[in-house]
């Protein structure tokens, strides 16, 4: 087990909470004294505060600044898609 502690500001990780949850990316966006900011990207982005003691079951792979520029062209095209077919 691990927890958000040990995760950086500004980095992109794929984990996972809980032993049998889905992978998650998520983004440390900032770190208070007990706190951590995150951002968790699924169809939608959801943003909260977690406890730096939360745990988290395994961290699978710090992301590369290359695979993030790949995954938000990617996530970014797929949100413009998706808005246009709304209409």
């Amino acid at each position: 087990m691990y927890a958000y502690e040990l995760l950086e500001s500004g980095c992109h990780y794929l984990i996972q909470e809980k032993e049998n949850d889905p992978i998650s990316l998520i983004k440390i966006n900032m770190a208070s004294d007990h706190c951590v900011y995150v951002s968790f990207f699924g169809m939608e982005e959801e943003i909260k505060w977690k406890r730096k003691s939360d745990l988290i079951f395994d961290i699978i792979e710090l992301l590369s600044d290359d695979a993030v520029r790949a995954w938000e062209s990617s996530y970014n095209n797929n949100a413009f898609n998706y808005e246009e077919d709304e209409e």
